[in-house]
């Protein structure tokens, strides 16, 4: 069952990319007592990711964090050194932290998982955004067309803020 508005975040651990290597995110910790937009995507360096839904949230981030947002998270089914990688071509640096959930535990806690094993992908997530204050979802925005960022994007958060 997917997560709805009004959950609480399921506690898993994700990874992040440091300057020592990977590093666990907890998401129990990493929401508490804060605001924080996530976004997720079905794949680091795919076309729609690459082009539009990345790029609108790092072009929006002084934006997005002036509303009270205390961090921006991008999250795929990726490893920890793909989302680094991703991240620095991007130039996401200090504007969207990625974050990488390299088995889909995350992902598939939240019940925003697919199958794209036709594509060759295994297990992905959907393509969504959510606002999430203090581990409780309180927007959440499904893509209903996976090759488009819009319903997810960053404007559309930025109206729910």
């Amino acid at each position: 069952m997917a997560i709805n508005v009004g959950d609480r975040i399921p506690d898993v651990t994700l990874m992040k990319m440091t300057d020592k290597g990977p590093a666990p995110v907890k998401t129990g910790e990493y929401f508490k007592g804060r605001k924080v937009v996530v976004f997720a995507l079905p794949g680091a360096f795919t076309p729609t990711c690459s082009n539009q839904h990345l790029p609108g949230f790092i072009q929006k981030s002084d934006t997005i964090k002036g509303k009270g947002v205390a961090e921006i998270a991008c999250v795929s089914v990726n490893d920890a050194f793909v989302m680094g990688a991703w991240g620095k071509a991007q130039g996401a640096e200090d504007k969207v932290t990625m974050l990488g959930d390299g088995n889909g535990d995350f992902t598939k806690a939240l019940g925003l998982d697919f199958d794209g094993s036709g594509f060759g992908m295994g297990t992905r997530s959907l393509r969504y955004s959510m606002l999430v204050d203090d581990g409780v979802v309180k927007s959440l925005n499904k893509e209903p067309n996976p090759g488009e960022a819009k319903v997810s994007g960053a404007d559309n958060i930025l109206a729910q803020l």
